[in-house]
């Protein structure tokens, strides 16, 4: 910088040894007045990269925001260190994954720490290391124990390339979310939790959630999948156990012609076997299940199946229904078999018409009758009931509820409500992730390990951990051989490992009390700081993690272990970091940015400044270092400006009356508090601190071009309240400046102890203002009045505007709702 130069590197060092020494940032168990910041932890498969840098440093400068509050402060870190990721890295270079993980936690460690960020590293969290996951495994001890951890024989997700199960929400298009290969069935005992018990907590929960974003509740609720309809049984001919099936139509109950089996249903396999349809049966599963659920829902694609030979009886009706193996069928709805309607469901009826199968209708439109046989599509819409016995004449949306209540008195069906989010999968057949904590013994089956024995670690000097399409944990004979826990006799360990979003759903809750090495947390530690106030992510999490999370945190509650019953109160989504192509930065891609390279050149808080400048968090930027160039320039002249005033106002009185000020007085602090008051909205839900660096960018604009020698004497506390709050406005944004301006301004200790200036509401008004009207929430013209102007005076002004009296006229006002020199709200109803 010109004049006084300083050397940044040396600057920004000495003040992060400085907030090392003073523990600035080590957080309190016992918070007066408490904020937990949490961004998501990272994925240890290389360094820190531009997209990682914006989502921890809005998270940085939040915290440093609300310590200037007055807030005790939880803001930590860790590794998110199982997992594909780091195992197929390590496997591509031909090391362990353990070299690899802990190679890149070390490296990532000293890039955050040499940005400066203000984490609490005593409470650093690291999944990989067995005092970590040892907890992992109580909880899923915790989860068996309560029957929400079970082990089932079932079709699952399996990735040809990565050699493993994925669970639903690990499948985006029919291929592997990591390494997009496709995506087959495979029937495999693995080991699920028992998410469905807590669908209609986790959907009605999201309710409470005011502070998350609604895309994200709206992706939530749609993937649970809430459906209000009907249980019915069907019995099978020569089978004593029924078929049971839901509908959301009860009303076309009567219409039923053919009943619709998935693939993957194990009724699929057990009507055939033995019967001459059993090789036709079993060559149209295997092609059926190599499709992907994607190709099999599209729409326009022809219907397939297969007659299965086999008969069922309708329950209402007595007629016998055949019964067909169908792919547009999953066995993720319902109870994965539809009950099938043609006449008035088009999927039916195009399945129908190309296997010739009866079509019956019983709906019809209120104003006409249907043919079956000149019907060219199934009409879908509510009508009256026909050839449906007792129910004749009634209309269908009242059908729905007779024919559901006539089920459950005649003990072969009811009313009930369905989801369609499906149990949690955990199984993995890869080395690296969390062992699961169960022993096969042939005795006594399935046993837990004791939880003194925990944890169950992973073996480390392992020869061969390649994925092999199963564990390669199997292949170690000092881990697999064990003595039952329950009867002493010889066993052996699960060989699977946990999927990676185990770790990562209760992370939150460890950092509370990360040393404890007696119990997961301590409740009270947890009762202090609990639930997160802001967690800060990418919204490609909306399925997956941020329902697992919230799942567990339910389950620890119902334990006894938390008294929150949502794991945050408010979520904010970063937008992703592109290049300059547009294409989103990631490792895999090899487009990723460092912010080393670029904080070596330019510092650190140029390269917060350019990343907080480019746009609202929510956005998504393409990266340009041409932008860092800038915010250096303007840090210059910060520095330059404050410095420069600072000799001038030294000794000025923080209190003073503004109306002894100058004009230009006046126009000096009005530009400050509106700074202050874009600031601190910039903080606000939306994370707007794009808005707060241009206010401020103007205000020391203005500055710049003052003399400090040509100040009038009665201005100096007007030019000393600006410089103080500039200083202390840059603070959150770029700490390591602000530090410094603080101390040469002579303040004692952090400028984070400072406070945050307050804005004085009347210093922000001018003469005359601008004043929005609103008429019933609806904006219908400005006024412009006196900046001093009282509510009866606005109002006046607002009834006198032709564009919005025509609003009024004829009204009753019996709300006024005045912010001065900003809004007039008026609520009115006819008079």
């Amino acid at each position: 910088m010109a004049g006084d130069r300083y050397d940044i590197s040396a600057l920004e060092a000495r003040w992060q040894k400085q907030w090392v020494d003073r523990e600035l940032f080590r957080a309190s168990d016992e918070p007066e007045r408490k904020s937990y910041i949490l961004e998501m932890f990272a994925y240890p498969s290389g360094d820190i990269h531009m997209g990682h840098f914006r989502n921890y440093s809005v998270g940085d400068a939040v915290a440093r925001y609300r310590m200037m509050l007055g807030h005790d402060i939880l803001h930590p870190f860790g590794w998110d260190a199982f997992g594909l990721p780091a195992e197929n890295a390590a496997i591509d270079r031909g090391i362990h994954p353990s070299e690899w993980t802990e190679g890149n936690i070390a490296t990532g460690r000293r890039t955050l720490k040499g940005l400066g960020l203000s984490y609490d590293w005593n409470r650093e969290v690291v999944t990989c290391r067995p005092d970590y996951y040892k907890w992992s495994q109580w909880l899923f001890l915790l989860l068996f124990e309560r029957g929400l951890a079970y082990r089932k024989g079932s079709f699952v997700n399996w990735c040809t390339s990565c050699k493993t199960v994925l669970a639903n929400e690990q499948v985006e298009d029919g291929a592997c979310e990591r390494c997009h290969s496709a995506v087959e069935k495979r029937d495999l005992e693995q080991w699920f939790l028992k998410i469905t018990d807590y669908a209609k907590r986790l959907l009605d929960g999201l309710d409470t959630l005011d502070a998350w974003p609604e895309n994200i509740k709206a992706i939530q609720r749609n993937w649970i999948g809430r459906s209000e309809g009907c249980r019915a049984v069907f019995p099978v001919e020569g089978e004593e156990e029924a078929i049971e099936i839901f509908t959301t139509r009860p009303d076309t109950l009567y219409g039923v012609t053919f009943m619709a089996v998935a693939p993957e249903s194990p009724w699929a396999r057990r009507l055939v076997r033995g019967t001459d349809a059993e090789e036709r049966v079993e060559r149209y599963i295997e092609q059926a299940m190599a499709r992907s659920e994607i190709d099999r829902l599209a729409e326009g694609r022809e219907k397939d199946g297969v007659d299965t030979g086999r008969f069922c009886i309708n329950p209402l009706s007595g007629e016998k229904v055949r019964i067909f193996v169908a792919d547009y069928v999953l066995a993720t709805y319902g109870t994965g078999i539809v009950m099938a309607v043609p006449a008035h469901d088009q999927r039916d009826f195009e399945f129908a018409t190309k296997y010739g199968i009866p079509i019956k209708v019983v709906i019809n439109p209120p104003d006409r009758e249907l043919v079956a046989a000149e019907m060219t599509e199934a009409y879908v819409e509510p009508g009256i009931m026909v050839d449906s016995g007792p129910f004749d004449g009634v209309h269908s949306t009242e059908g729905i509820e007779q024919v559901a209540a006539h089920l459950a008195e005649s003990g072969i069906g009811g009313a009930t409500v369905e989801y369609r989010l499906r149990d949690w999968l955990i199984s993995r057949q890869r080395y690296w992730g969390t062992p699961i904590p169960m022993i096969h013994c042939p005795d006594c089956g399935v046993v837990p390990v004791p939880v003194v024995d925990l944890p169950v670690v992973l073996p480390e000097n392992i020869e061969d951990f390649l994925p092999k399409g199963r564990s390669p944990l199997a292949d170690v004979p000092e881990f697999m051989n064990v003595s039952c826990p329950k009867c002493g006799c010889a066993a052996q360990r699960d060989p699977d490992t946990m999927d990676t979003f185990m770790c990562s759903s209760w992370y939150q809750f460890r950092y509370v009390d990360a040393g404890n090495a007696d119990e997961i947390f301590d409740r009270k530690k947890a009762d202090a700081w609990l639930p997160v106030d802001l967690y800060i992510g990418g919204s490609e999490h909306a399925t997956g993690h941020l329902i697992y999370f919230r799942f567990l945190t339910k389950v620890l509650k119902d334990a006894g272990y938390l008294s929150c019953e949502e794991p945050a109160t408010a979520l904010v989504n970063h937008g992703m970091v592109r290049d300059r192509e547009g294409v989103k930065m990631s490792k895999r891609l090899g487009n990723a940015t460092s912010p080393i390279e670029v904080m070596n050149e330019y510092g650190v808080d140029a390269l917060r400044l350019a990343m907080f400048f480019f746009a609202p968090t929510k956005d998504a930027i393409s990266w340009n270092d041409d932008a860092v160039h800038g915010a250096k320039r303007f840090l210059s002249r910060v520095y330059e400006t404050v410095t420069g005033l600072i000799p001038r106002v030294a000794g000025s009185p923080v209190e003073f009356d503004p109306d002894t000020l100058t004009d230009r007085g006046k126009a000096v602090r009005r530009k400050c508090h509106l700074a202050i008051r874009r600031n601190t909205d910039g903080f606000g839900a939306d994370l707007k601190l794009n808005t707060g660096v241009a206010a401020l960018m103007e205000f020391v604009n203005e500055l710049r071009d003052i003399d400090p020698a040509d100040i009038p004497e009665g201005d100096l506390p007007a030019y000393a309240e600006a410089v103080r709050s500039i200083v202390r406005l840059l603070a959150p944004i770029t700490p390591h400046l602000a530090e410094e301006l603080h101390e040469r301004m002579g303040g004692k200790g952090t400028v984070f102890k400072a406070g945050w200036p307050e804005v004085d509401e009347a210093a922000c008004m001018t003469a005359e203002v601008e004043v929005a009207v609103q008429v019933n929430g609806k904006v219908r013209g400005r006024v412009t009045v006196s900046a001093k102007a009282s509510e009866e005076e606005v109002v006046a002004a607002a009834k006198a505007a032709p564009v919005v009296s025509k609003h009024l006229k004829g009204m009753q006002i019996i709300k006024v709702i005045h912010v001065p020199g900003r809004l007039l709200s008026i609520v009115v109803k006819r008079g």
